[in-house]
């Protein structure tokens, strides 16, 4: 398994609509292993492989209090059961350190395929139709600061912005400071 990277807003990658997966087999299995080990690395919920620059329509979740349940969906989809909704504070793999509340469909009936191609066919509610929605959000190029109004959006931007131009600078001066040394060993 390997650790990927997640791509963070604004990334326009991020906005790229996911394809269906045509056929299940060892590379999304893998992929899945892979997106798994990095969302309870990150420490996430939920991760829509669209987050890792990877644009298939993959999902996986764990919404359990100790980690150890996770569901992976291909080629998932979702249909409301009720007109309720419920705002829970949200935040994103991709959005670091930012949180907001969101309102989403409180009971949804969720339709999708494993990673070993059994149907997925059941009701959600609570944290787990919530994740459920905000990770097919990812898989069609929607972010849940989409959500927010648009001085909040601009506002998580900027720093987002600043803070990975921050990153480069100081991944910049390190290599640098790596030249430099080795050019005095």
């Amino acid at each position: 398994m390997a650790l990927l990277p997640i791509l963070e807003f604004p990334d326009p990658r991020l906005r790229k609509v996911a394809v269906d997966v045509v056929q299940i087999n060892d590379d999304t299995r893998q992929l899945a292993k892979d997106m798994l080990e990095t969302m309870y690395h990150a420490p996430g919920i939920g991760l829509a492989a669209s987050q890792v620059n990877v644009h298939q329509r993959v999902v996986v979740i764990d919404v359990s209090e100790d980690g150890d349940d996770p569901r992976v969906l291909v080629n998932p989809s979702w249909e409301p059961l009720t007109d309720e909704v419920q705002s829970y504070q949200e935040g994103c793999l991709s959005v670091p350190e930012f949180y907001d509340d969101v309102a989403r469909h409180s009971k949804i009936q969720l339709c999708a395929f494993d990673e070993n191609g059994e149907t997925i066919s059941e009701q959600a509610e609570g944290l787990f139709a919530v994740c459920i929605q905000h990770e097919l959000d990812h898989l069609n190029g929607k972010l849940f600061v989409d959500y927010l109004s648009r001085v909040k959006r601009d506002r998580i931007r900027k720093k987002l912005e600043k803070k990975h131009r921050d990153e480069a600078k100081d991944a910049l001066y390190e290599a640098r400071a790596k030249i430099d040394e080795e050019a005095q060993a």
